[in-house]
């Protein structure tokens, strides 16, 4: 999603907000994203950042961006700074580490509405009635990530590598991540029921280095494509997939089109991205909160069916994907949105 290049971007590490005075009589409604990393990654925070202008362009929003850096010890500082400022009415923040943040700040300012993506709360236990929360149904992006990669094996239309293994490369072991894999695992075997699945944790998300080294080392054994997972680690997996002439599957931005114009063939060697649309979802979040509709106090869970998931259609790797593998995947992706496939996940209560 395109739109006009956000007027108000700040960096700022440690993040500290200062006392300002409280916004004019009818100005428009000020927004804050607090980014528990930093943006640049090519992949989940650009995309909510691409969001955020986006409705800051449609929905006439004043909007600031704070990159709070990858020492987890200050975000919790940094959201309190936020909301005690008094400046937003609106804060945005996301991923499963700030859900237990959120919920032990949000009640001690319930004049702020947070809203949290791809993160929830425990709305049983805290008095989180300002908060809104948005989960995304990310196993089913996997799914077909799974089944494109595996088919792509099985059908012998890499050089070099071996028919029955898949590779995926993640940033950490926790519950988002996981949920990308069983899907991943999950497609991949209803595929090629005998298939190798290598697995291995960066445990970062900011260190292209390892995830390159770990890439190497998969495509080394024989993989033909790897489904990163892995944030800004994932830029050296998609490095490693160029090197070897292999393949790579992207995650939640459309990572091709990134490259196209800088590397137009490291590009090429992105099969697909498994698109999770958390621009589209924040521009839906902020619109419904404008009108007065955002369901607070309530977490909802977004996958393909709402289109919040997708796969990214890549040209320059078109032709490496035979019409049969494509076939397949279609057929998968109309079964989950039918309700006729069911796709494990590491969320057991998370369907549609």
């Amino acid at each position: 999603m395109k739109g006009p290049a956000l007027a108000l971007l700040l960096t700022v590490a440690p993040v500290t907000v200062a006392p300002a005075a409280r916004a004019a009589e009818g100005a428009p409604p000020r927004v804050a994203f607090f980014v528990n990393g930093a943006l640049g990654d090519k992949s989940f925070f650009d995309s909510a950042a691409r969001g955020l202008r986006q409705a800051k362009a449609d929905l006439r929003l004043s909007a600031r961006t704070i990159e709070g850096g990858y020492d987890p010890t200050r975000w919790e500082s940094g959201l309190v700074d936020l909301a005690d400022s008094g400046d937003f009415p609106i804060i945005i923040t996301g991923t499963y580490t700030m859900g237990p943040l959120v919920q032990k700040v949000a009640p001690d300012y319930p004049e702020v509405t947070f809203i949290l993506f791809d993160g929830v709360v425990d709305y049983v236990h805290c008095a989180c009635g300002n908060v809104y929360s948005m989960r995304f149904r990310q196993n089913e992006g996997g799914y077909l990530a799974g089944v494109m990669a595996a088919g792509l094996a099985q059908a012998g239309a890499i050089p070099g590598a071996a028919p029955d293994a898949v590779g995926l490369v993640g940033a950490m072991p926790i519950p988002v991540i996981n949920d990308f894999a069983a899907g991943y695992a999950a497609g991949a075997r209803a595929t090629a029921p005998g298939v190798t699945i290598l697995r291995q944790y960066a445990n970062s998300f900011s260190d292209p280095a390892t995830g390159k080294e770990i890439a190497k080392a998969q495509y080394g054994q024989g993989v033909g494509v790897i489904f990163q997972v892995a944030g800004a680690t994932g830029q050296g997996v998609i490095e490693a997939a160029e090197e070897a002439g292999r393949y790579v599957i992207g995650v939640d931005s459309d990572q091709a089109a990134l490259y196209r114009a800088s590397s137009p063939r490291r590009a090429a060697r992105i099969l697909t991205s498994v698109m999770k649309n958390v621009d589209a979802a924040i521009v839906r979040a902020l619109r419904l909160q404008r009108q007065g509709r955002l369901p607070l106090g309530r977490t909802e869970s977004l996958g393909l069916k709402e289109g919040a998931i997708g796969l990214a259609d890549n040209p320059d790797a078109a032709l490496a994907i035979p019409a049969a593998v494509r076939a397949a995947v279609d057929a998968a992706r109309q079964g989950i949105i039918d309700g006729t496939l069911a796709v494990p996940t590491a969320f057991p209560g998370d369907r549609p």
